[in-house]
């Protein structure tokens, strides 16, 4: 019997491919951030924390206002990257814009140094030094501060908005853009005179790249320690992504005993022997080691990309276990290879000199080994000389043909330098600088001033019977009259074809 217009067709029977794909359909693309409560914990790993954020935070708001003498013509400022004169500063040692081969060097260090201390140690770099570890901790701080504790802080997100409520939360936001201020100030510290821009920034007189940096580092301080927080590490850090080729059952992490805490069960269950049979393991399933953790993970699942190994879940499992008397350590910071021979009763064993650290270590130590020679063996000064090309030589009068060219001397003293020109390669019959007179034996005694670049025009006459080529291969000396040190530039000398 056919259907009228009017008539609802019979449901369709839900298949199984139907219904997976219902089932998909129900579920959303994205997940809503489900917003972490880190409880406040006290012990051993939590004083780590404190300590290395307080020393990292030091160092990073005190070491612009260190001062190093570096004579009358340089800046006093310890460490300071001029990017008005080209110049970075760290107490005696000064790179120059050619330099940036030392910055280079300064990255590839840091990587290596990552590398070996995640092989030995995993995230320990994310758990203790990260800068958004350090902020976000110092941003939870003050709101445990103002909003109290893990279960004050959730009341007080679900109550109505109140007079009460409103000054808390508003006090930690206040609160948290002081502080973000003041890492955007102290920010620019590093690129300007420490006790001037201060004063300028205060009296308007600081440059608009001031200003807006300092807004900047304000707003992404106070977005990510404030408001993103776990999700930084989780999603928009790339290193919990590959830190797992770095990682092998040796490399100490934070682990779950699960051979001894499983199977869980309440203390409260009075019916249950631990160790004993029916075997219930150490852990009383009491949530304490995900309460803690600033990352909202569930240690017990295993080694997870959430997971920063700050090692808070190892103090306030500890704590727990202290207060039902059982064995610490449940959750430790230890190898998956030592918790799988407890397991079976062997003995554990650390083992630090293994082929991936000693592979680190000597890539380490080399490009420490390159950069340090490289640093010792600097040049004080640089040549360069620029050959004019158009023309390329101008004939004279007398026969002979002149070439002209800049020379450009650069003097990394802290004082002023007398430097000797001499030239080898071409039989002058003139050699001239604009400027400057020649001493008996026809050199040139230039002096550049300090942490400054001296440019010259020079000019060379010779006879076109004398050059081998039509470009004479030349060079120009330039001698330290103190050190004795010099530096050749090669270029060479045009003339007419033979």
């Amino acid at each position: 019997m056919e259907l009228s217009r009017t008539q609802s067709p019979a449901p369709e029977k839900m298949t199984p491919q139907n219904n997976d794909a219902q089932l998909e359909d129900d579920i959303p693309l994205y997940k809503d951030r489900e917003k972490v409560y880190p409880k406040r914990v006290s012990g051993y790993f939590r004083n780590l924390k404190w300590f290395a954020l307080i020393t990292l935070l030091a160092i990073y708001w005190i070491v612009p206002w260190l001062r190093w003498d570096r004579g009358p013509a340089a800046p006093h400022q310890a460490v300071l990257i001029d990017m008005d004169q080209g110049r970075a500063y760290f107490f005696f040692i000064e790179i120059w814009p050619q330099e940036v081969y030392y910055i280079t060097g300064i990255l590839i260090l840091a990587a290596i140094g990552l590398f070996l201390a995640t092989s030995l140690f995993g995230r320990i770099w994310c758990g203790y030094a990260c800068p958004q570890t350090v902020w976000t901790d110092l941003f939870m701080l003050v709101e445990r501060y103002i909003q109290g504790d893990r279960n004050a802080r959730m009341r007080l997100d679900k109550a109505p908005w109140s007079l009460e409520k409103f000054a808390k939360i508003g006090g930690t936001h206040l609160t948290w853009i002081v502080i973000s201020l003041i890492t955007g100030g102290a920010f620019v510290l590093y690129f300007n005179d420490a006790p001037t821009v201060i004063i300028d920034i205060f009296t308007g007189n600081a440059s608009m790249a001031v200003y807006v940096t300092t807004i900047s580092l304000t707003f992404s301080t106070y977005l990510l320690a404030g408001w993103a927080r776990e999700q930084v590490c989780t999603y928009m850090c790339p290193w919990p992504r590959f830190q797992s080729a770095m990682l092998d059952d040796e490399s100490m992490i934070v682990t779950y005993e699960a051979w001894r805490g499983e199977p869980r069960g309440s203390i409260k269950r009075k019916n249950l022997v631990r160790g004993e049979v029916p075997e219930v393991g150490h852990c009383i399933d009491c949530q304490a080691c995900v309460n803690v953790c600033p990352t909202g993970i569930d240690i017990r699942h295993g080694l997870q990309l959430e997971c920063i190994g700050c090692g808070l879940c190892i103090d306030a499992c500890n704590e727990m276990m202290d207060k039902v008397s059982f064995p610490r350590d449940l959750v430790r910071f230890d190898s998956v290879q030592n918790s799988q021979l407890r397991a079976h009763g062997q003995a554990t064993k650390v083992r630090i000199v293994r082929p991936r650290t000693i592979f680190y270590s000597i890539l380490l130590v080399l490009v420490a080994g390159v950069m340090m020679f490289g640093l010792l063996n600097r040049s004080t000064m640089d040549v360069n000389v620029l050959r004019d090309r158009n023309p390329l030589y101008v004939p004279l009068s007398t026969g002979d043909v002149r070439n002209g060219y800049t020379l450009k001397v650069l003097n990394k003293e802290q004082s002023a330098q007398t430097y000797l020109l001499d030239l080898s390669g071409v039989n002058a019959t003139d050699f001239q600088i604009i400027g400057q007179k020649p001493a008996a034996d026809g050199k040139f005694s230039l002096t550049v001033a300090p942490d400054q670049v001296g440019s010259y025009r020079v000019f060379i006459a010779a006879n076109p019977s004398s050059l081998q080529s039509d470009a004479t291969p030349i060079d120009f000396i330039v001698t330290n009259t103190d050190t004795g040190v010099s530096e050749t530039h090669d270029t060479i000398f045009a003339g007419p074809k033979k």
